[in-house]
This record gives C-alpha cells, structure tokens and sequence, in this order.
C-alpha cells in the first residue's frame, strides 16, 4: 500500500536539498552550485514526487469522502487556480525558479509583490484540489506530506535566499509569506 511514500519522500528531500544554492555555490562554485541545485530539484526531486502522487492515485485504498458534483468542481477549481499562480509566478522569476545563483535579482513584481511565494501557494491549492477529486487514504496522505512539505520548504528556501540576496531581509518584513494582506487605503491629505 505505502510504496508511493517513497519516491514521494525521496523526491520532497532532494527538491528540499536542492534550496542550498549558496553553500553549493560557496562550495563548489557559481556553475557548479547551480547545476546541483538544478539536478536535485528539476532533475530528480520535482519528477520522484510527481511520480509518487500519481502512485498514490493508483494505489486501492478506503475512500474518504463521498465524490459530488460540488466536490469535483471545487477540487477542479483548485487545481485551476493553482496552475494559474504557478504558472504566474514561474512567468515572474523565468529560469530562477529552476537555476537559481547567487548572481540572481529580487523579484518584487506581480504576485511576488503580494506574497512571498506565490509558485508554493499554487502548490497548497493543487495537493488540496487533488485530494478533493480522489479523496482515498493514500492520496489525501500523500497531499497532507505535500502541504506539511511546501511549509518546511518556504522556510528552507527563505534561509537559502537571505545568504543570496540581501534584500529579502527587508522584502520579508514587507510581504507575508502566503496569504497576502488586504489593508485600508490610507487617505491622502
């Protein structure tokens, strides 16, 4: 029943791995660090987890939640909206997202400009979407991983991007990590 845990986990740990860009490129140099970061996360991690989702979709196991209309929709709308965050922010950061350096710029427009990571919001939404359309034991487990995964990886990330970009100190204290804010308009005198 659990095989798909383990390309799932394997593929979160080295796409975890892969946010170490300063140290490998401290370690091993601007290219080097850089193509690690590439290999453990576009190469191997993103595709392990990928595979072990789809897995767990495979994978007979007690249905949690009766399948409706109102579920199919809502979990497609999710799932929608999510690959439409993702594919803005990825629109947002181009190759940074999948190589990124230490030579690299703070990207403060479009979504970034709400929250600090849009492209894992979009995640958030799609795991919940999934687990919405095939709401069975092995898939919501799989989605509840991923979602315990983007949080540690926002933070694994934030760390990563302190050491590279000086900047996102101040960027951090001015744009929350997820949701973004809604504030009053201050009136103008």
């Amino acid at each position: 029943m659990g095989v798909f845990l383990i390309p799932l986990l394997i593929g979160f740990a080295l796409t975890s791995a892969s946010t170490f860009t300063a140290a490998f490129s401290h370690r091993w140099g601007e290219r080097s660090g850089s193509l690690v970061t590439l290999i453990l996360r576009v190469v191997l991690g993103m595709p392990l987890w990928v595979i072990g989702l789809g897995l767990a979709m495979r994978t007979p196991s007690a249905t949690l939640l009766t399948s409706t209309l109102v579920t199919d929709v809502l979990g497609w709308l999710m799932i929608t909206a999510g690959c439409v965050i993702s594919l803005l922010a990825l629109i947002a950061v181009r190759g940074r997202a999948a190589v990124p350096s230490t030579q690299d710029t703070l990207v403060q427009h479009g979504l970034y400009a709400y929250v600090r990571h849009p492209l894992y919001d979009g995640v958030l939404l799609e795991f919940a979407g999934l687990a919405l359309l095939s709401p069975t034991r092995a898939v919501v487990l799989a989605c509840a991983i991923g979602i315990g995964w983007v949080l540690v990886q926002a933070r694994l990330e934030e760390v990563d991007l302190l050491q590279r970009l000086p900047a996102y100190c101040q960027y951090m204290n001015q744009v929350p990590r997820f949701l973004p804010r809604f504030r009053k308009k201050q009136p103008t005198t």
